[in-house]
């Protein structure tokens, strides 16, 4: 681990100023992957930037019957809130499935949107990875793969998205808020996570020096019925294998509004379009989800070691829409 300078901001476009002026600075908030990153020689920045003291801690209800979320808000504080646990109960349990219960105090909700990979070829600074090195190779595309993606894959790049409540706030379209060297801005959900494409170490769209500020979730009466399911290799303290992310809205045992993402399948928070898309005015049966899900699924590309994700995946698309047709209360126990 390099030396590296500290500076401490409490105003966010100083904190901006800082970072963008220097392109060996970075952001520091919680902590919770950066550090681990330095130490490992992974990330090499030469000057932290501490924006804890920033005012971006305050989770909102909006006007229109919304949420908006700082920044900097724990991970265990939003989980806490009355407000998310009534109107969002998906995102209440994948931030409650996520990590563990002292990440979680220490975790913030914009540093857990920007969270590195788990490859381990990525946290190994002596493998080729394009993420980490572009240009070297993917280590993964031949090595070992087990927890890798099937969708949203190139030739440069298999990681799969580490994030739990990522793939919640994908299903309930999320937007992110910024401020960039140049002013504000907002990213659509589904915009602000890029596929690796040949260029799998640009992750996101923002310039460097960009602060995520907020993040906002719209009004959506649909996912007070939702939950978040997530299997994993053990109980706690692990990252999932598949997670399903769905909200569901039925009228006489038709579906007339469904929301669902992906996660632990994918190289970012993946909205499931085709399961949404096929069961919208179909009826809520076992036999419809299945095929819904086949469908969202067709375009995977495995390797051999994580092949088993397809169909488990599929598995777990059918076993959350059923828990929410059957009871409606979103435990997926």
């Amino acid at each position: 681990m390099q030396p590296i300078t500290y500076a401490r901001v409490t105003d966010p476009a100083t904190a901006v100023a800082a970072v963008s002026a220097d392109p060996t600075s970075d952001f520091l908030a919680g902590g919770t992957t950066e550090i681990d990153l330095l130490r490992q020689n992974v990330l090499h920045p030469r000057r932290l930037v501490d924006i804890n003291h920033l005012p971006l801690t305050a989770i909102e209800p909006t006007r229109e019957g919304g949420l908006r979320i700082g920044a900097l808000a724990r991970m265990s504080e939003v989980a806490a809130s009355p407000t998310v646990r009534e109107r969002y109960p998906m995102i209440c349990q994948a931030l409650e499935l996520g990590a563990s219960a002292q990440l979680r105090h220490m975790a913030s909700m914009g540093g857990n949107l920007l969270q590195r990979v788990r490859c381990s070829y990525y946290r190994d600074a002596r493998s080729p990875c394009n993420k980490r090195d572009p240009g070297t190779g993917c280590s993964a595309l031949d090595g070992f793969s087990r927890g890798h993606a099937v969708l949203g894959t190139s030739g440069h790049c298999i990681a799969a998205h580490p994030s739990d409540v990522a793939v919640a706030l994908m299903a309930v379209d999320a937007r992110v808020h910024t401020l960039a060297p140049g002013g504000e801005r907002t990213y659509a959900f589904e915009d602000f996570f890029l596929l690796p494409g040949d260029s799998p170490h640009r992750e996101h769209p923002m310039e460097h020096g960009e602060l995520i500020t907020a993040i906002e979730v719209p009004a959506m009466p649909v996912a007070r019925r939702s939950l978040y399911l997530k299997v994993r290799d053990r109980e706690s303290y692990e990252f999932a294998l598949v997670s399903v992310a769905a909200a569901l809205s039925l009228v006489d045992g038709t579906v007339a509004d469904i929301r669902v993402a992906l996660g632990g399948v994918a190289t970012k928070p993946w909205r499931a379009q085709h399961v949404e898309d096929f069961m919208i005015g179909a009826p809520a049966n076992r036999v419809n989800f299945a095929q819904a899900a086949r469908a969202e699924l067709a375009a995977a590309r495995p390797t051999p070691m994580n092949a088993f994700k397809v169909d488990l995946a599929q598995r777990a698309v059918v076993r959350a829409l059923e828990t929410l047709t059957d009871d409606g209360t979103g435990s997926p126990a």
